[in-house]
């Protein structure tokens, strides 16, 4: 007998049920499955012959949910953090054929997993890009950074953390006596850690140029393909569309109905929407979207913020340093806006273009005011593996 989870007020249960408490209903996935918040009442069990993923991602859990995973196919199941999660474990996320194990909810990002053994794979070793040593809360790893199109060359198979950023959108130009443009969304963020057995290839996307999206980035192999997508530009005045991507860029400071701001193809997980600009000519412009936190918008005479980054220092160790801003909104009249997070570039003042947004940080380059917006910064990745 299968106990009926979840319980409801007032429901009366069998002596049979209560005997059975334990006995959870299992949910058999054959393919890479991202966890739901009903999944605590089930054990999700997969069963694949090739490499998948259980994806845990943020603000669907709570506090002490607790979630049974196992792995009966012959494919390793590597338990997959979502972005802004942390998944801390004594053993290894990757499920060998028959491992399992439950993954303890500490707080909305954060868990803690019990690997019950089965063949658990550890991390693996690979060459590529620029290589350093770093700690990160006391272990020590291996740090690759590449900032350019590269190999990672795989020299023994096992996990690796991966974090990468997408290209940066560029910021839209707002015409000249009138129009302000809309800050470049960032380049989307994706983590997790991922078993490799093949070396792969990494493509670092471009940051668009002024009025342009972005390029994403990808580390792909014959097996494996993960992938950051890439920033919008915002709204260009006077045209019938909005421009949206993993971060949207910000609307314009226009009077021509075009002062939306573009959305996040997947907004609160690998990126957000950029603000609205002031919907008058000669005004500030929205600010683009970040990984962390949407684009402000404009206001009065002032250009809207970019939205927040995110600090890269909890993955590669050292002070703080944020990656994925949004860039800043032009403005004809006032003040323009920031970057997001000291990263995107600004937006300009009257008459002044927007500052383009520094290479590999994967955001959004500045607004205009009146002049062309600036350009994204390109994209970036990083793999650590432990030593």
């Amino acid at each position: 007998m299968t106990t009926p989870f979840p319980f409801v007020a007032g429901q009366v249960l069998t002596a049979a049920q209560l005997n059975d408490i334990q006995a959870l209903p299992i949910s058999d996935k054959t393919a890479s499955y991202t966890l739901v918040a009903t999944d605590v009442y089930k054990r999700t069990i997969m069963n694949n012959a090739s490499a998948t993923t259980i994806t845990v991602n943020n603000s669907i859990f709570t506090i002490n949910d607790v979630i049974q995973v196992a792995n009966k196919g012959a494919g390793t199941c590597t338990i997959t953090a979502g972005a802004g999660v942390t998944i801390n474990t004594s053993g290894s996320l990757a499920l060998a054929q028959n491992g399992g194990g439950y993954l303890l909810c500490l707080a909305a990002s954060s868990f803690l997993f019990f690997n019950l053994g089965g063949g658990g794979a550890s991390y693996g070793t690979a060459t590529g890009g620029s290589s350093s040593s770093i700690t990160v809360g006391g272990l020590n790893y291996t740090l690759l950074t590449f900032t350019s199109d590269a190999t990672l060359t795989v020299t023994k198979a096992g996990l690796f953390d991966v974090l990468m950023f997408g290209g940066g959108g560029g910021g839209a130009s707002g015409r000249i006596g009138t129009d302000s443009g809309g800050g470049g969304g960032a380049g989307g963020i994706v983590q997790s850690t991922l078993y490799l057995d093949a070396n792969c290839s990494i493509d670092i996307g471009a940051g668009g140029a002024s009025n342009t999206i972005g390029l994403g980035s990808n580390l792909t192999s014959a097996a494996r393909s993960f992938s950051a997508g890439a920033g919008a530009t915002g709204p260009t005045s006077g045209a019938a569309s909005d421009k949206s991507g993993a971060c949207g860029g910000g609307g314009s400071g226009t009077g021509d109905q075009n002062n939306q701001g573009g959305a996040a193809t997947n907004s609160g997980i690998n990126g957000f929407a950029g603000g609205n600009g002031v919907l008058s000519n000669g005004s500030g412009a929205g600010g683009g979207g970040g990984v962390t936190a949407v684009g402000a918008a404009g206001s009065g005479g002032t250009g809207g913020n970019g939205g927040a980054g995110y600090d890269v220092s909890a993955f590669i160790g050292g002070s703080a340093l944020f990656k994925g801003g949004g860039g800043g909104g032009g403005t004809r009249s006032g003040s323009a806006g920031t970057g997001g997070s000291s990263v995107g570039g600004a937006g300009g003042a009257s008459g002044v273009a927007g500052t383009a947004a520094a290479a590999n940080t994967g955001s959004g380059g500045g607004g205009g005011g009146g002049a062309a917006g600036g350009a994204g910064g390109s994209g970036i990745v990083y793999v650590r593996f432990k030593v």
